[in-house]
């Protein structure tokens, strides 16, 4: 009963660290961000932070991923909600865009994510969250002949890559057209994509 009582309050002190370094991460940015403000932000000690978490770097990572996982299941909610391969595609790559409007998502997934951890360890957290997930409707598509036969990887980086660079422009234009004109300029480019 002890150990099961102690289990539950190193994991709800795990989960408040996890929440209140997301606030500040997302308001402020990880480099504004002291661990001193973490744990009084949380109501814990440096030493149970230290318990969770090796290092402000190892915290931010936790936070990136719980992120990027939101944001993927966004996409996947909003693309299996559609009838067919082609729309379930176009749906959740809007989607993406959408949630990446957010001003915290994009401090955090986008900003500070390679920032902070390093252009290759974020492309790999970026390939095992959402970009294998496009890589997988991009071959059922191909699968399907929607698509033509081609290799999928090279497909799926050019238009990860251009999603991701398009929501960093997103994030820092101040035009209100500017998201669904980019999702009607990103569905001309999917629709040039397909087999004539």
């Amino acid at each position: 009963m002890a150990s099961t009582a102690r289990a539950q309050q190193r994991e709800e002190t795990r989960r408040t660290l996890l929440r209140e370094s997301r606030r500040l991460f997302a308001a402020k940015g990880y480099a504004a961000v002291g661990l001193s403000e973490i744990v009084t932000a949380a109501g814990v000690t440096k030493g149970a932070l230290y318990h969770h978490f090796e290092s402000k770097a190892e915290l931010f990572r936790a936070v990136l991923t719980q992120v990027q996982g939101e944001v993927g299941t966004q996409v996947a909610t909003a693309a299996d909600a559609e009838p067919d391969p082609w729309t379930q595609l176009t749906t959740g790559c809007a989607a993406f865009l959408r949630a990446c409007t957010d001003p915290r998502i994009q401090q955090i997934m986008l900003i500070d994510g390679p920032s902070v951890l390093g252009w290759h360890e974020w492309r790999a957290m970026d390939e095992a969250n959402s970009a294998r997930h496009l890589g997988e409707a991009l071959q059922a598509l191909i699968d399907a002949g929607t698509l033509p036969a081609q290799p999928v990887a090279p497909l799926t980086q050019l238009l990860s890559g251009a999603m991701n660079e398009a929501a960093l422009w997103l994030a820092t234009t101040p035009d209100p057209k500017a998201l669904p004109e980019t999702i009607t300029a990103l569905n001309r480019l999917l629709t040039g994509l397909r087999t004539p």
